[in-house]
């Protein structure tokens, strides 16, 4: 059974979640192990979890000094468990923790294969689409 957390930086399960973004979403582009966590000392983190290990995870960026809105990044979900319902259940979460906390927006720069995965779920596309880290992305985002 998969359990979903909300942890901060000086959890335990921080670094797991700091190998998964390495794995699935880094360091297939050839980028560096960490180059994405200038925000995370002020985001949230939501990890997925099956016996204990993560495997799935995503953080949440303050985007206004409010906060009403935030961004979606780092979303990544171990390779043997993509197709799973993890992404699904850790966007419920996120979800639900916004709209606890009054964030009225979410939005997220989307690698162009997921946008199906993200408009499922409620989020629209919106803008140009535009290449980031080498690969074509969409802007999307979500109104609570």
């Amino acid at each position: 059974m998969i359990e979903i957390k909300n942890i901060t930086t000086t959890d335990e399960l921080y670094n797991q979640q700091r190998e998964l973004r390495n794995t699935i979403l880094l360091r297939p582009l050839g980028l560096r192990d960490g180059s994405w966590e200038t925000y995370d000392a002020i985001s949230s983190h939501f990890v997925a979890l099956e016996n204990k290990k993560v495997v799935g995870c995503v953080v949440l960026v303050p985007v206004d000094e409010e906060p009403k809105k935030v961004r979606l990044i780092q979303m990544a979900v171990h390779t043997a468990m993509q197709g799973k319902g993890v992404g699904r259940l850790l966007i419920e979460e996120v979800l639900n923790f916004c709209k606890n906390k009054g964030i009225t927006e979410i939005n997220c720069h989307s690698r162009a294969y997921a946008n199906n995965f993200y408009q499922k779920l409620g989020f629209e596309k919106y803008g140009e689409s535009f290449e980031e880290v080498g690969i074509p992305h969409n802007h999307m985002k979500i109104n609570l």
